[in-house]
């Protein structure tokens, strides 16, 4: 696939509305034609690709466990690492960009990989980390709309 891939990243255990947030990012992923990367589990990373399956896209989990019957039902390609959290790196290093929505300590440390990688990464309701000179370190989004928008035209 020629798309960019953008990882979408967040709570396992989401929200009604984090989950309908991540829904809507993963149809407008789709329409765009990029690839969206996940964790491959529940929460935003199932709500995500359950969006994009809707609408004809390719997603891609990356599992923390062995076992492929551990990914979610949306994934059109799953890659079971075995490496428990340490998984988190691969999502941010397959990424082009990242989308976290929500999200606990799994995603902050996505979230300090794709930083550290120099990867776009926008937020919508999700950790907002300050560099040292006390700056923002990525912007945040309101809308799932705002958040695609925003990454994909880092993306060119």
């Amino acid at each position: 696939m020629n798309g960019p891939y953008v990882a979408v990243i967040g709570a396992g255990q989401a929200t009604a509305e984090q989950e309908r947030v991540a829904e809507r990012v993963g149809e407008l992923l789709a329409e765009a034609g990029a690839v969206l990367v996940s964790g491959g589990r529940g929460g935003v990373m199932l709500a995500s690709c359950r969006g994009a399956h809707r609408r004809g896209g390719l997603t891609l989990g990356l599992l923390p466990g062995p076992d492929r019957a551990e990914g979610n039902p949306f994934l059109t390609v799953t890659v079971p690492t075995g490496m428990g959290e340490l998984r988190n790196g691969l999502v941010a290093r397959t990424a082009d960009g990242v989308i976290a929505v929500g999200g606990g300590w799994g995603t902050l440390s996505e979230i300090g990989f794709a930083m550290r990688l120099g990867r776009p990464l926008i937020a919508v309701g999700s950790w907002t980390v300050e560099g040292p000179a006390r700056e923002p370190s990525y912007p945040t989004a309101d809308t799932a709309e705002a958040a695609v928008s925003w990454v994909l035209r880092q993306l060119g």
